[in-house]
C-alpha cells in the first residue's frame, strides 16, 4: 500500500473489513420491501404488507416519515396510488443513500481523503419543484405517462408482467427520446422496458433479480418528478486533464465509457477528481473492442487515453457532480501523462465532487485508488489483494474485454489503479489499470489502450467484426426508408 503523503491509496485495510454500524438493518428493510414488488401490490398478502410498513419504520424519524406512513398504509390496502408509490420510492432511495453516505464515509478514512458531501436538490416524495428541462405541457404529459407505468408495474410485480404490460413503456420511450429534456429518462425506461421484455412472463421466471429491478423502478419513478433529473452545468473549467483509467458499461442496446480523472485547474486552485462520459446505442452483435468505434468518435479524450496523454480543457463545462459535459472543440491535447505518475503524484490532494440525492446508492460507488506493494492471491470465487493482511476482493468481471486488460496480468501485477466499489456486503477493488514485470521490466497494462485504436491482432478482429456488423445495419436500415 501507498502512503498518504506519496500519494497514497488504501491506507488502513482493516478499515474496509470492519463492519459497517446499522448496515445490516436498513439493507434488511429494503430487501423486504424489494421482496414485496416480485408479487406486486395489488393484492398484497400479509408479508407484503409487513414489508412496506418496514420500510416506513425505518425512516419514521426523517422528513418523509408522515408522507411514507400515510403510501405504506394505502398500498398494506391495495390501494396506493402513484403518488404513494413515488413516497415508498423517495423512502427507499433515502435509505440507500444513508447507506451509500456510511460507506463513502468509512472509504474516506481507509483511503486518506474526505468523502464527498451531499449536494442539495429539489425533493422528490411529491413536493413541489422546478419544472424539468423538456417543454412544459408535452414533458409534463410524458413524465406522467411514464409514471403511470410504473405503477403498473408495481401493482402487477414482476411475477406479473407480460408482453402487453411491458409494452406500454414503447410509445412513452419514443415520445421522449426527441426531446433532449428528457432523453435521461427516455434510456432509462427503453433499458428497464427490453430487461422485462426478455424475461416475460414473469410467472416463468427462475429467478427474479429482485435489487436489480427494484434499484430501476425506483430511480425511473423518482426521475418522472419534474425537476428531478439534476444533470445540469454548475459553469466551466480550464485547465489540465490528467486520465486514470477507463471504465466501461455495457448494455445489450447501449454502451458508456466514462473516463475517471484528476483535473488540475489553471488558476493553481486544488486538484479535483472529476469524469467525462460519453455513450451510444448499439446492436447486440457489437462487443468487445468494437465498441470503441462507436465511441470513439464522440469523444476526442478517448484518443488521449490510448495514446497515454493529457488534455487542455479550455471553458469545459462540468456539473456540480464533477461530470464534465464534453465538448471537442474546448479540448485539445497535451503532453504525455503516466496514470500511474498522476495516481502518485496528485490523487492523495484531490477532491471529490459533491453526491445529488438520487445518486447516493451504493452501486454508484467508485473511488479511483492507488495500491502498491500488495500480494495477489486466489481465494475461493476469484481473486484479492492482500493489504497488510487483510483481503480485498478484486472484482475482474467488470473489467472490459474490450482492451488488453486480463485477469492474468492483474494477479501479476505489483501496482494498480482501480475503482474502491461495493457490492453484495464486501468491498471491491475494480481494476482499470496493472503494473507488471516482464523480463525484469514493469510494463502497464490498461484497460482502455484500445480506446483510440490497435494492433493487437483481438482488437483488430473485433474491430473489423464491428465494422461488418454496423455496415450490415445500415444497409438495412437504408432500405426500410426507401420503402
Amino acid at each position: 500500500m501507498v502512503p498518504a503523503d506519496a500519494g497514497g491509496g488504501l491506507m488502513r485495510g482493516d478499515l474496509l473489513a470492519d463492519p459497517v454500524e446499522g448496515l445490516d438493518e436498513v439493507l434488511a428493510a429494503v430487501d423486504a420491501f424489494d421482496g414485496a414488488l416480485v408479487a406486486g401490490l395489488l393484492r398484497p398478502g400479509a408479508a407484503q404488507a409487513a414489508a412496506v410498513a418496514g420500510l416506513a419504520e425505518a425512516v419514521a424519524g426523517t422528513p418523509l416519515a408522515a408522507r411514507v406512513a400515510e403510501a405504506a398504509e394505502r398500498a398494506a390496502a391495495g390501494a396506493a396510488g402513484e403518488d404513494h408509490f413515488v413516497a415508498l420510492a423517495a423512502a427507499r432511495s433515502a435509505l440507500l443513500g444513508s447507506v451509500h453516505d456510511a460507506l463513502a464515509q468509512r472509504i474516506g478514512e481507509a483511503v486518506g481523503r474526505p468523502a464527498p458531501g451531499v449536494e442539495s436538490s429539489p425533493a422528490v416524495a411529491g413536493e413541489k419543484s422546478a419544472p424539468a428541462a423538456a417543454g412544459p405541457e408535452n414533458g409534463a404529459n410524458l413524465l406522467a405517462a411514464a409514471r403511470s407505468w410504473l405503477c403498473d408495474l408495481a401493482r402487477s410485480g414482476w411475477r406479473g408482467i407480460d408482453h402487453e404490460l411491458v409494452s406500454g413503456a414503447a410509445p412513452v420511450v419514443s415520445a421522449m427520446l426527441p426531446d433532449p429534456g428528457l432523453r435521461r429518462r427516455a434510456t432509462l425506461l427503453d433499458g428497464f422496458a427490453a430487461e422485462l421484455a426478455a424475461s416475460c412472463p414473469g410467472a416463468t421466471l427462475e429467478r427474479v433479480p429482485v435489487r436489480r429491478w427494484a434499484d430501476l423502478w425506483s430511480r425511473a419513478l423518482l426521475l418522472t418528478v419534474p425537476g428531478s433529473a439534476g444533470e445540469r452545468s454548475d459553469g466551466s473549467v480550464t485547465g489540465r486533464l490528467l486520465p486514470l483509467g477507463v471504465d466501461v458499461q455495457e448494455h445489450a442496446t447501449a454502451v458508456q465509457a466514462q473516463v475517471h480523472a484528476v483535473f488540475e485547474p489553471a488558476d493553481g486552485g486544488a486538484p479535483r477528481l472529476v469524469r467525462a462520459g460519453v455513450s451510444t446505442p448499439k446492436p447486440d452483435t457489437v462487443v468487445g473492442a468494437g465498441l470503441w468505434q462507436l465511441l470513439r468518435p464522440r469523444m476526442s479524450l478517448l484518443g488521449a487515453v490510448s495514446e497515454g496523454r493529457s488534455m487542455e480543457l479550455d471553458a469545459m463545462p462540468v456539473t456540480a457532480e464533477g461530470d464534465l459535459v464534453w465538448d471537442d472543440e474546448r479540448a485539445r491535447a497535451g503532453e504525455p501523462a503516466d496514470p500511474f505518475a498522476t495516481a502518485r503524484v496528485r490523487l492523495s490532494a484531490a477532491t471529490a465532487a459533491p453526491v445529488v440525492p438520487l445518486d447516493r446508492h451504493p452501486v454508484r460507488i467508485a473511488v479511483p485508488v492507488l495500491l502498491e506493494g500488495y500480494a495477489a492471491h486466489s481465494e475461493e470465487g476469484g481473486l484479492a489483494f492482500d493489504l497488510a493482511g487483510r483481503p480485498l476482493a478484486v472484482d475482474t468481471d467488470r473489467m472490459p474485454t474490450a482492451g488488453p486488460l486480463t485477469p492474468e496480468a492483474v494477479a501479476a501485477s505489483h501496482a494498480c489503479v482501480g475503482l474502491l466499489r461495493w457490492d453484495a456486503g464486501e468491498f471491491l477493488l475494480q481494476p482499470l489499470a496493472v503494473e507488471t514485470t516482464v523480463r525484469k521490466k514493469t510494463v502497464a497494462v490498461h484497460a482502455g489502450a484500445w480506446t483510440g485504436g490497435t494492433t493487437d491482432k483481438a482488437g483488430v478482429r473485433a474491430e473489423k467484426a464491428a465494422t461488418d456488423a454496423v455496415a450490415v445495419l445500415r444497409e438495412r436500415a437504408g432500405r426500410l426508408l426507401r420503402k
